[in-house]
């Protein structure tokens, strides 16, 4: 294992892009140079196991001998824009609306980020909770593994309940405790 000695500098920067099955991605740097990567483990430590492409991150990265690399996520912010049509059944909602909803602590049961949708379970209840792929890139998010943890902001949508912002377990906590 190598020792790291090189200062860590904090950086913001644009996700490249991300993948949870490899491990890794990238983040371009807002005051340019080369990638920096970022691995799994890192992104883990701040309580996520994916990112979207385009997320905003403030990171603090470290000069290593194969590059620049993130060891620490500072925040992450979703993406400004998203290409795809707003979900019907949360299109009409105002986001001070959805941020007014309580945070439900849930338990992810599976998603198919190919299929573009899953499931989770509320911790005590039996209920499934819908969960979109739109939802997960409003909320900064691209994939989520089965039994992983979150806090969603559910509502009553045309189908059943439904997640409306999706955070990971952590941050949620975090919101809570600043609420």
């Amino acid at each position: 294992m190598t020792v790291l000695t090189e200062p860590t500098e904090d950086v913001s920067g644009t996700v490249k892009w991300f993948d949870p099955v490899k491990g890794f991605g990238f983040i371009v740097s807002e005051v340019g140079g080369p990638d920096i990567l970022l691995h799994i483990n890192v992104l883990r430590n701040f309580g996520q196991s994916s990112v979207a492409d385009g997320a905003s991150l403030s990171v603090r990265t470290q000069k290593t001998e194969r590059g620049v690399q993130a060891v620490e996520v500072l925040s992450i912010q979703p993406p400004e824009t998203t290409e795809v049509a707003p979900l019907a059944d949360i299109a009409f909602l105002d986001q001070a609306e959805i941020a007014q909803a309580p945070l439900e602590p849930g338990r992810v049961k599976w998603f198919d980020k190919g299929k573009g949708f899953g499931f989770a379970n509320g911790f005590g209840s039996n209920e499934d909770v819908f969960l979109h792929v739109e939802v997960l890139r409003r909320s900064g998010l691209s994939d989520l593994g089965p039994g992983e943890a979150l806090a969603m902001r559910v509502i009553d949508g045309k189908r059943g309940r439904m997640a409306a912002e999706v955070l990971p377990w952590e941050a949620g906590i975090n919101q809570t405790d600043e609420d």
